[in-house]
C-alpha cells in the first residue's frame, strides 16, 4: 500500500467511526427531564377510587384530587401539561418501567421497588389504619386481626396488602383489583375489615358513614409516600422532584392540597384523629 492509499484508508475509517458515533448519539436514550421539556407533556398514572389522592368524575371523565393538583404544579414548573393514564397501585410501577408514564404518585419506597425504579424524597409520611364492618370489634392491636377466622380485604399490589400480610399472616387475606372493590367487600359483609392509609380511610368513612368504624391498631405503623420515577443515570429529574417535595412539604403546601380534596366531602383537619395527625409529616400545621 502506497502513502496515498494509506491516507485514504485512514480517512475512510475516520469517517466510518464518526458516522457510527453519530448514529449511536441519535439512538441514545433521552432523559425523562429532556423528554418532558421537548414534548411539553408530563405523563402520570391516575387510580380510580383513591380519594383524596385521585377522583374521577364519571360524567365528564375528568380527574381531580390532591395528586392532580400536585401534578399540575410540577408540570407548570417544567413548562408542560399533564397527561393521565389510568392504572392501579401495582401496575403503575410496571407503567414506569415500560415508559408509559413519567411519574407515579404516592409510592411507598420498598426495597423490592428500589431495585426497579427510583424515588424522590417523601411528599408526606402517613399511618396505616383499619376500616371495620359494622358489629366487628375495633382492634386495639394488629395481633387481634392475626387470626384464621378474620377476613381482611385489600387491593392487590398495594402497600395495604403488604402490611396485612406482614402483620396478619394467619388471617384470610382477600385480594381485590381495586380499593373500591375491597371496601365493597367490607360493606357487604364478605370481609371483616380493610387495611388502608389513614388519609384514604378518613375520606372513605366520611363519604360512607354507615360503612363501619375506623381503628388505629398498635403499634401505629407509618411509611413515607414518595414520587416514583424511572431509574436513569441523569439525576436532574430526581433532584428536581426531591427539591419540589421537600419545599412543598416544609411550607405546608402538601397539606393544603390534601385538605382541599377533603373539603369536597366536608372534611377538615379537625376530622383527622390527633394520634394520626401527629404522625403525618406533611409540613407545618
Amino acid at each position: 500500500m502506497n502513502r496515498r492509499d494509506a491516507l485514504t484508508t485512514v480517512a475512510l475509517a475516520g469517517a466510518a467511526m464518526a458516522a457510527a458515533g453519530s448514529a449511536k448519539a441519535d439512538t441514545a436514550p433521552t432523559s425523562t427531564l429532556d423528554r418532558i421539556k421537548k414534548t411539553g407533556v408530563l405523563r402520570i398514572a391516575v387510580i380510580a377510587g383513591q380519594d383524596p389522592y385521585f377522583h374521577k368524575d364519571l360524567t365528564t371523565n375528568q380527574w381531580s384530587g390532591a395528586c392532580i393538583d400536585m401534578a399540575n404544579d410540577i408540570a407548570g414548573k417544567l413548562g408542560a401539561k399533564v397527561e393521565t393514564l389510568e392504572s392501579t397501585w401495582g401496575n403503575q410501577i410496571l407503567d414506569l418501567q415500560a415508559d408509559k408514564i413519567d411519574l407515579a404518585f404516592a409510592v411507598n419506597p420498598t426495597p423490592e421497588r428500589s431495585l426497579v425504579i427510583d424515588f424522590s424524597t417523601p411528599i408526606l409520611v402517613h399511618s396505616f389504619t383499619v376500616i371495620t364492618k359494622k358489629g366487628f370489634a375495633k382492634p386495639k392491636t394488629w395481633s387481634e386481626l392475626n387470626k384464621p377466622d378474620v377476613k381482611i380485604a385489600v387491593d392487590i399490589g398495594s402497600t395495604h396488602e403488604t402490611i396485612a400480610r406482614r402483620y396478619c399472616p394467619k388471617a384470610e387475606i382477600l385480594g381485590f383489583k381495586t380499593r373500591d372493590e375491597a371496601i365493597l367487600a367490607v360493606s357487604t359483609g364478605r370481609a371483616d375489615c380493610n387495611v388502608s392509609l389513614a388519609v384514604l380511610s378518613i375520606f372513605t368513612l366520611k363519604k360512607n358513614p354507615t360503612l363501619g368504624d375506623l381503628a388505629i391498631p398498635r403499634p401505629i405503623l407509618t411509611l413515607p409516600t414518595n414520587l416514583g420515577i424511572r431509574a436513569e443515570a441523569d439525576r436532574r429529574y430526581k433532584d428536581f422532584l426531591s427539591a419540589w417535595a421537600d419545599y412543598n412539604r416544609s411550607l405546608g403546601q402538601t397539606r393544603e392540597w390534601l385538605l382541599k380534596a377533603y373539603q369536597t366531602v366536608g372534611l377538615s383537619a379537625d376530622d383527622i384523629p390527633g394520634e394520626v395527625q401527629s404522625r403525618i409529616a406533611w409540613g407545618h400545621p
